[in-house]
């Protein structure tokens, strides 16, 4: 199977601070990873190199066969079509209802769209996450869990080939960590994503990964499953198990 995500040999630094250092990876399609470190270990680093937010300074990322450095501004605008973003902050516009945040990504990306076929995106999105009843209520107005699924409901509009998932259950109640990690498996199972999972969260971790790549020191010091790796005897890869 060709993976839907190669990294080679990635490199990243800030001034003297070396966050990756030749770290490789890949994600096939239908395939949901975890990438599990602890905080500050360079973790959403790598995702926004690999959406384009921040350029490596060495390394290959292949997503969907495309080379992401070699794209201009508008070739990756298109390529953010394919591959959603579900950032930490959930980043909702403060001054938008949910409908227009949802909107959004129909109006930016080329696709031209009748109000009929926007409105029936917007529904299934709010649908697909248990939401539809908010559709016309501001941000302000959700709780912490409604704004996590509005996010994730965004990022569902464009039906995309890949899901990047920045730390989804952080900042949640345990129970609604579990509803948001059960609603990952969800829309893996309806879309047929891909996805990587950036969390150092358990429960959502050994709920959600099909594998787990250990970031350690900037490399991809491991990975396994689950279960491979909560058998592992390296004290490096317990800490995360006990």
């Amino acid at each position: 199977m060709e993976p839907v995500i190669t990294i080679e040999h990635l490199y990243k630094r800030f001034g003297e601070h070396v966050v990756l250092q030749d770290f490789s990876m890949t994600v096939d399609k239908d395939e949901n990873v975890v990438v599990l470190g602890r905080s500050g270990v360079g973790k959403s680093v790598l995702i926004k190199c690999i959406i384009g937010l921040l350029r490596a300074d060495k390394g290959k990322i292949v997503v969907l066969g495309e080379d992401i450095e070699s794209l201009d501004h508008d070739q990756m605008d298109k390529m953010r079509a394919r591959v959603a973003f579900l950032f930490q902050s959930n980043a909702l516009y403060d001054s938008m209802t949910v409908r227009k945040n949802l909107e959004f990504p129909l109006r930016r990306h080329w696709i031209d769209r009748t109000r009929e076929e926007i409105d029936a995106l917007v529904k299934e999105a709010l649908s697909n996450v248990g939401l539809a009843d908010t559709i016309d209520m501001m941000p302000e107005e959700l709780s912490g869990g409604m704004k996590k699924r509005i996010a994730l409901a965004r990022t569902l509009i464009l039906r995309p080939e890949i899901i990047l998932y920045d730390e989804p259950t952080t900042g949640l109640d345990p129970v609604t960590g579990k509803e948001i990690s059960n609603l990952i498996m969800e829309i893996q199972k309806k879309y047929h994503t891909s996805s990587i999972i950036i969390s150092h969260d358990m429960h959502c971790v050994r709920r959600t990964a099909g594998r787990i790549v250990l970031l350690m020191d900037g490399r991809n010091y491991c990975s396994g499953t689950y279960e491979e790796l909560n058998k592992s005897d390296d004290p490096a890869v317990k800490q995360f198990f006990e």
